[in-house]
């Protein structure tokens, strides 16, 4: 299973230049996860940078993957490893889903540079 952040999704949608890195996990669908907080982030991005419309429009294809909501025991595993790893909510929230769903992590985020099952790519500038 794959599970790619938000910081990969909006690289994704702006065609830049790790796009095709993402790809990769982004169009096996039958693979994709998509924790309910990276719709929160993506959906708020892309409102803030273009249009409500747009916005959803973007969000139509996350849902293309399978929707995994944040639950009880998500929640306090999530907290366990933002307490430990002192990491924010949200990158905790990733992990968490990921490890509850043997998922490896998509991201450009550099929170998560060096974690297991992770595919890193640093943001080109």
């Amino acid at each position: 299973m794959n599970l790619v952040d938000s910081s990969a999704w909006l690289e994704y949608f702006a065609d830049g230049p790790n796009a095709g890195f993402f790809a990769t996990a982004i169009e096996k669908i039958n693979e994709l996860i998509v924790p309910t907080i990276v719709i929160f982030e993506v959906f708020k991005r892309v409102l803030q940078q273009r249009t409500a419309r747009a916005a959803l429009e973007t969000i139509a294809i996350l849902r293309q993957g399978r929707l995994v909501e944040l639950t009880g025991n998500l929640a306090i595993a999530a907290a366990s490893i933002s307490h430990r790893q002192k990491l924010p909510m949200a990158d905790s929230i990733i992990i968490a889903t990921a490890r509850a769903e043997n998922a490896v992590i998509w991201t450009q985020d550099a929170d998560f540079e060096g974690l297991p099952s992770v595919k890193f790519r640093a943001k080109k500038r």
